[in-house]
């Protein structure tokens, strides 16, 4: 991966796809321009959701469990990259640092490592080569029409977000 052109993103937030109902999480490039719609579980998306919100379940969810298990275990999440897209589907890798250093690339669902990300401070990456496969894929026309979604996008309210319960 150490030849492949990293995008730096955030979470912009969640909404439900009007169509199917499904969430998805929109990833957005540090200077805004960029931004990429992954479709995801409920589950995912209820615990990105609380990060994003600041709320502390009462019982530890599974991703707070890694995380806790990694602190543990003296190692941290590094950052995660959203590495592939085939056949309508995205992959991510977690980039682990342990206590000496090194470094532990696990496969995950991106899902996954975004709210493993969110709940690290971690940084999120996009590989450069997943976006022209989503956009050759038409990714973003699938959450609705693409000039649509990404106005959307560059005047949606923060607080708009939030209005779409999991």
């Amino acid at each position: 991966m150490s030849s492949t052109k990293l995008l730096k993103m955030e979470v912009k937030g969640l909404m439900l796809d009007p169509t199917s109902n499904v969430p998805i999480v929109i990833l957005r490039g540090d200077e805004g321009s960029d931004f990429l719609p992954i479709w995801i579980g409920v589950f995912e998306a209820n615990a990105i959701a609380l990060k994003l919100e600041g709320v502390d379940p009462p019982r530890p969810m599974t991703h707070d469990l890694v995380s806790s298990l990694l602190q543990h275990l003296e190692a941290q999440v590094d950052r995660v990259i959203v590495c592939d897209l085939q056949e309508s589907t995205f992959y991510a890798q977690i980039i682990l640092r342990t206590k000496d250093g090194e470094e532990i690339d696990i496969d995950s669902r991106p899902s996954d490592a975004i709210a493993l990300a969110l709940r690290a401070d971690a940084d999120i990456y996009v590989a450069e080569h997943v976006f022209d496969k989503a956009k050759a894929a038409n990714i973003s026309d699938q959450a609705n029409d693409e000039e649509k979604l990404k106005k959307w996008l560059e005047d949606v309210d923060p607080e708009d977000l939030g209005k779409y319960t999991m």
